[in-house]
């Protein structure tokens, strides 16, 4: 691969959580290269290391060892402050539970992120692309959880992020339901060129990725490139 085109370099990743006397490793040794505009799924059972990975990619956690870049940065050392600027500037987070405010529209609720980015849409921009004009004056009592994922969505990308880091996003989802929000992560990825790494247990998700990254016990297992990648239509699970 090349390294000019890596947004993403993390090298020889460990992650150990002391819980009382007990030493609990989330990962052990990761090293692995995300490119510019890829779709990358996570896929392994719960307590593989997936959603730590994740959270080290997007300046939420710090690794106990080893080194992650993003870009020419180094963000493994960087003060609180700089994550902070790092994560408002440059990562977008999609989680399974939606943490919208309750009290505030569709439209409140994506344009609320705007007062802190340096470059965003347009909030209206950002709802549209998610398929939720015609919802943008609703609250999030009002919304389906599809609709209050797409909405969560269109917050995180309303700043025009470099990445978008998605947790198990269709998680708490059913079926079609699911399929639709896939539908929105992957045409943003597509039209936007973000960057795109999603966590799921489910195995299916990784026929519309670049790449699928198998992991396990911390451990990165194998990775495999999708050739024909499915749309999430042509997905079945």
């Amino acid at each position: 691969m090349s390294t000019e085109n890596a947004v993403f370099r993390a090298t020889e990743l460990s992650k150990i959580y002391r819980t009382g006397e007990v030493d609990v490793v989330a990962l052990q040794g990761v090293s692995l290269d995300i490119r510019r505009g890829e779709f990358i799924v996570l896929l392994g059972a719960s307590g593989s290391g997936k959603s730590t990975l994740l959270n080290i990619l997007g300046g939420l956690d710090v690794p106990s060892s080893g080194t992650v870049r993003f870009g020419d940065h180094l963000l493994t050392g960087a003060s609180e402050a700089e994550l902070t600027r790092y994560r408002r500037e440059h990562v977008g987070f999609v989680f399974q539970f939606y943490n919208l405010i309750p009290s505030l529209t569709v439209h409140e609720n994506v344009a609320l992120v705007t007062d802190i980015a340096e470059n965003p849409m347009d909030a209206d921009e950002a709802i549209a692309r998610v398929g939720l004009t015609a919802r943008r004056d609703h609250f999030p009592a009002q919304l389906s959880g599809g609709e209050q994922q797409r909405v969560a969505i269109a917050r995180a990308i309303v700043k025009r992020p470099d990445v978008l880091l998605c947790d198990e996003p269709t998680g708490a989802l059913d079926y079609q339901t699911g399929k639709l929000v896939l539908e929105v992560i992957a045409r943003i990825n597509i039209e936007l060129g973000t960057t795109a790494v999603v966590i799921t247990h489910n195995a299916a998700i990784a026929g519309m990725a670049d790449r699928v990254i198998h992991l396990g016990d911390g451990r990165i297992l194998r990775i495999e490139t999708n050739a024909h990648k499915l749309t999430p239509s042509e997905l079945s699970w």
